[in-house]
């Protein structure tokens, strides 16, 4: 399994970013991959080209988050298909209003099968404003990605790592 943090440059230079969490304590699981609204990443449009990758990502108002794979419009999947199915997953790692941006400015995103990880909890992310209701951190989403794919033992470990960083 792999997890790509698509990754705006400001969050590059941001303490309040915990993607960076993830790059320093899950190993070779979770992989940064800088975005460029000109220049798209070959790995991942090749994986979306193929099937091989899905997006976590919620374009609703709400940003409550569903446990199923939800395609966009633009691309057809099988209703069998679940987050098993993909061994590959696409987190975009920035703000919220940045994500969207990013979504919106790559036609390759929208290709991609598109899912949202529902929990029980709320955000527990202090360090940034305006968060959504229903949203989740970058670390939040991956440590529920994590537990989805059965990789107990790291969700674990970086469930305590993101509790050291927000207090």
């Amino acid at each position: 399994m792999k997890i790509f943090l698509l990754t705006h440059e400001r969050e590059l230079r941001r303490v309040t970013n915990t993607g960076a969490i993830a790059l320093q304590h899950a190993g070779e699981i979770v992989e940064r991959i800088l975005w460029q609204r000109l220049n798209p990443p070959a790995l991942l449009t090749r994986l979306i080209a193929n099937n091989a990758a899905i997006l976590l990502y919620s374009n609703t108002k709400s940003s409550a988050i569903i446990s199923s794979v939800e395609p966009l419009p633009e691309h057809t999947i099988a209703d069998s298909m679940s987050l098993d199915t993909y061994d590959n997953i696409i987190i975009i790692d920035s703000t919220w209003q940045e994500a969207q941006k990013i979504f919106n400015q790559s036609p390759y995103l929208k290709q991609a099968a598109q899912f949202t990880v529902k929990t029980e909890n709320s955000s527990s992310y202090k360090l940034r404003a305006n968060q959504p209701e229903g949203g989740l951190c970058t670390i939040e989403c991956i440590i529920e990605v994590l537990k989805l794919k059965g990789e107990y033992e790291v969700a674990a470990n970086l469930a305590i790592k993101f509790a050291d960083f927000n207090r």
